[in-house]
């Protein structure tokens, strides 16, 4: 008897390792995506990428990144064969503090937070001269939302960079806000 007891106690025991489920996610699965890479590296490794906007040159596509089981969406735009931005819409049942902590650990601490309600933004400014921009949100658990890269300065020329155009009126609300917060 004692030993049918042991054997239920042991049997109901889990000693596998669980780990968070984007515990192996890497930074460096989206490198491809960063600015001044090849279209071309791009095409060789993502077969399906969508173009959803071509103006004046530039040109928008939109690849699915597999992680595990599921697929994410990231945009990035082409000039003369060129990367010059993307963002990534990063899935929810990534965890927000794994994430953000590996951004940190890479890129040292954010030059800019702003936290509006349950969601905040976090902005690394000029880092090898690319902005990195990373947004996550609250509410039963904490998760990401987005990242993306735009360079400070590009020698393709000008453009907008995606995270401007789907957020520019946060942008630009975020540096009157800020000036608004420090005359406080």
């Amino acid at each position: 008897m004692k030993i049918l007891i042991i054997l239920i106690i042991f049997s109901t025991m889990n000693f596998g390792k669980v780990d968070p489920p984007n515990y192996d996610f890497s930074l460096d699965e989206l490198k491809i995506f960063s600015p001044f890479n090849k279209f071309e590296d791009i095409q060789k490794k993502y077969k399906s990428i969508t173009l959803v906007e071509d103006a004046g040159g530039t040109k928008v596509y939109k690849a699915y990144h597999t992680q595990l089981r599921y697929k994410f969406p990231v945009l990035f735009q082409v000039r003369k064969g060129v990367v010059t931005d993307f963002y990534a819409r990063l899935p929810a049942y990534f965890l927000h503090n794994v994430f953000h902590q590996s951004l940190i650990n890479r890129y040292k601490k954010q030059d800019h937070y702003h936290k509006d309600q349950e969601q905040a933004v976090y902005i690394w400014k000029n880092r090898n001269n690319i902005h990195h921009v990373y947004s996550g949100a609250c509410s039963i658990t904490c998760f990401p939302i987005y990242y993306a890269q735009y360079p400070e300065k590009h020698d393709l020329g000008e453009f907008i960079p995606i995270i401007k155009k789907l957020h520019q009126s946060y942008l630009d609300n975020f540096g009157e806000r800020k000036v608004k917060e420090e005359k406080k």
